[in-house]
């Protein structure tokens, strides 16, 4: 096992080992493991305090910023008032100064009372209540010894905790799901209380003991979960359910939630009241010892428990489960079952889940339900991937005033005042949101947040081009607000307007700039003012040009802006006017070759593009920039040109998408061999990468399009697609088969006998 090992950030401290009720699902009593019998009663003062210490060591040790400790049995009421103030007291005491602490106990509620209550609310102490939905339900296994109903008080403790002196403390409900159970009574049930969150969990079951499945049905517990799922929905899903969030998130590519799904690493460690240190609880379902370390708070660390080889295979994620779970499409999202429902005696947990087919049922089950309405809204339309662009790269500059800190000074201050009161009109507004939205403001605001978290010693000074930029927008609404820009090395430069020569190379300070007509006032301190064109150059006043290819709208033809030497090969120097014609109508040319070819992507490049910039031959370092831009040679014939023009639109998009939506998660973690290249193996990325690209070029070329097919099928059946990847996916087939149908292979292929692609 390679890596080191996560550290401990839960305890479980078993405050009593008995229990006032005779639950016959528990693990602790009528499973496997009956190590409850040797155990005393109750957490002694030893014990508490040495647990605390080791807490606070292990925190201290790993810089942790908070732990968690659970108070759990058993029936942790049964240990008493004093026993657990003298719990708080230990491990706040313990813990104070060293990281923040917080406090939860786990309960079936019969013991718990306003003198409880108080005593939790003086800690922070927070309380999660088991029931098992209506009475009917719960009744079916939480009864007392004797037979009686447990439910009266449950609901009792319930109400209590929903006191408004209490509410606060409420932690949730824990369920454990029985499929005799009506899924709508139990739902009902619990949500009539008004939760802050219900937890369904399955019963613990191994291939050794499996669950009962009174109808055969191989997915009982899926079907029975997808049905409390849709009588959620039906009511708006006003109560959080931990079970139906984890998947969420892990079918959007986030962590996740629950320790009985996803490949999160284990990081809980369980404390028994003699001291011992044990691992997860549920573990006594398998066998018995199947939780014992070996190792208890007297004479070991944190530390040795979690080098422990058992702790060990569950911070593996996607290594630590079976071949058949690695090789299963939903794996991300079920992580392979709790790890306890793994175990078979023949060969320990190396097993899919006993309820594999019920998990596989249930992600399949509520993405199907829920793909349609949990995709971006940037994977709907190029308007909706522009406007999630734009809030990107306000959110950015919103972090950027955060990352500074009060370091930009007046500087910066005079310039974000000025930001706001152009908010504040509808022209401001709009001359803003266009110099926001322009490429490489999104280059130059990335490169300030890592100048500034690496500290380098220029980020400040780099952060403070925002003068600048606050006075193009500025001079763009018209409105003939003065804004104060700085100039540096002798040149004022204002995003998407232009760039203005005020003194010699080194030179630097600062000017007044306001819009004046059709032209640009600008006076330096101490000096006088100058107007200057806006749309064409002038002496030491060079205007940003635009010219508008065959049909398509005006595109700014960018060659100043500083933030432009972003693609992969080097950003051209400005360029003379013979030249930039001559450029400009080679990708006239190419404009209406892609017109001719592939009408529907030129369409789509005309809607988003707003900027093209000329590179040089030759290899550079990529940097991101925003949506809207594509870097194009300078040398090439017509056709090659199209190519370059439709590639740089293929990947900009997708990168776009990729900015502002998960596609997929745990990439590199399998490698597949593309179609197209037999030699060597990639990660899904670059495999998307490719194959969104070759679709693309095919309109171009149609041998691009080979092999994309397969490639297709085996991202289909990969793990790691979001649910906005699949309906990337699938969208990427409509596409092939749309375009490639009859009528789009002859209108690329007549565009092509006109102009052939190289």
């Amino acid at each position: 096992m390679t890596g080191p090992a996560v550290p401990f950030r839960e305890i479980v401290l078993k405050v009593h080992s008995r229990c006032d009720l005779a639950c016959d699902h528990c693990y602790v009593y009528e499973h496997a493991d009956q190590s409850w019998r040797t155990r005393p009663k109750t957490v002694s003062d030893r014990v508490i305090a040495r647990t605390a210490q080791r807490l606070a060591e292990h925190a201290k040790a790993h810089a942790l910023p908070s732990v968690s400790v659970i108070l759990h049995g058993g029936e942790p009421l049964l240990a008493g008032p004093a026993r657990l103030r003298r719990v708080c007291e230990e491990f706040g005491s313990a813990l104070s100064g060293v990281a923040g602490l917080d406090l939860r106990i786990h309960t079936n509620g019969l013991q718990l009372s306003p003198r409880y209550l108080d005593l939790f609310d003086e800690f922070g102490v927070r309380v999660g209540i088991s029931l098992d939905g209506d009475r009917a339900a719960n009744d079916r296994h939480r009864r007392f010894a004797d037979g009686r109903s447990s439910h009266p008080l449950v609901l009792k403790a319930v109400e209590l905790l929903r006191q408004d002196r209490y509410r606060h403390l409420n932690l949730g409900l824990l369920c454990t799901v029985d499929i005799a159970n009506d899924p709508h009574a139990v739902l009902d049930a619990l949500v009539a209380l008004d939760p802050p969150l219900i937890d369904f969990l399955l019963p613990h079951a191994t291939w050794e003991e499996p669950p009962p499945r009174p109808g055969g049905s191989p997915t009982a517990y899926a079907e029975w979960l997808l049905a409390v799922f849709d009588r959620w929905q039906e009511g708006g899903g006003t109560v959080p359910v931990r079970l139906f969030s984890s998947v969420f998130s892990t079918l959007g590519g986030g962590p996740s939630l629950t320790e009985s799904l996803g490949l999160a690493p284990t990081d809980l460690v369980v404390v028994e009241t003699d001291g011992q240190l044990e691992q997860v609880d549920s573990l006594k379902s398998a066998y018995e010892g199947a939780a014992a370390t070996g190792f208890d708070v007297f004479r070991h660390s944190l530390d040795d428990v979690a080098a422990h080889p058992g702790v060990r295979v569950r911070q593996l994620g996607l290594a630590g489960v079976s071949g058949t779970c690695r090789r299963c499409p939903v794996v991300r999202s079920c992580g392979g079952g709790l790890y306890t429902h793994r175990y078979r005696a023949a060969n320990g947990f190396g097993n899919p889940s006993v309820y594999c087919a019920d998990l596989e049922a249930l992600v399949r089950g509520i993405e199907a339900r829920t793909s349609a309405t949990a995709v971006s809204p940037a994977l709907t339309g190029l308007g909706e991937l522009a406007a999630e662009q734009h809030d990107l790269t306000r959110t950015l500059l919103a972090r950027l005033h955060e990352a500074l800190g009060g370091r930009g000074g007046a500087r910066w201050d005079e310039a974000w005042e000025l930001a706001g009161a152009l908010e504040a009109s509808e022209e401001g507004a709009a001359g803003l949101d266009r110099v926001l939205a322009h490429p490489y403001t999104r280059t130059w605001l990335l490169d300030a947040l890592e100048g500034l978290h690496a500290e380098r010693p220029e980020a400040v000074g780099q952060a403070l081009r925002l003068p600048s930029y606050v006075a193009a927008a500025a001079v763009r609404s018209g409105l003939g607000a003065e804004a104060t820009a700085d100039y540096r090395d002798g040149r004022l430069f204002l995003p998407t307007i232009g760039e203005l020569r005020l003194a010699g190379p080194g030179g630097a300070g600062r000017v007044r700039v306001r819009a004046a007509g059709d032209g640009i006032a600008v006076r330096p301190e101490g000096g006088t003012e100058r107007i200057v064109p806006r749309g064409a150059d002038a002496p030491g006043w060079l205007a940003v040009r635009h010219f508008a290819p065959g049909g398509a709208p005006a595109f700014a033809l960018d060659d100043l802006d500083p933030y432009r030497d972003c693609f992969e090969a080097p950003a051209a120097p400005r360029l003379g006017r013979a030249a930039a014609e001559a450029w400009a109508g080679a990708v006239g040319r190419a404009w209406e070759l892609l017109e001719r070819a592939a009408p529907g992507q030129a369409a789509d490049a005309a809607e988003s593009l707003t900027t093209l910039t000329p590179l040089l031959a030759g290899r550079n370092a990529r940097r991101p920039h925003g949506y809207g831009t594509v870097g194009l040679p300078m040398a090439g014939d017509t056709g090659a040109l199209a190519l370059g023009l439709l590639r740089g639109l293929r990947r900009a998009r997708l990168r776009a998408l990729l900015d502002v939506t998960d596609l997929y998660a745990l990439d590199g973690a399998w490698e597949y061999r593309p179609p197209w290249e037999r030699n060597d193996k990639v990660p899904f990325s670059e495999l998307l990468a490719d194959t969104y690209e070759r679709v693309g070029l095919s309109l171009l070329v149609p041998g691009f399009m080979d092999g994309v097919p397969e490639a297709l099928d085996m991202m289909d059946g990969a793990a790691e697609p979001t649910v906005g990847g699949k309906r990337l996916l699938k969208s990427l087939r409509d596409e092939m088969r749309g375009v490639h149908g009859a009528s789009g292979m002859n209108a690329a292929v007549n565009a092509m006998d006109q102009e052939p692609v190289r």
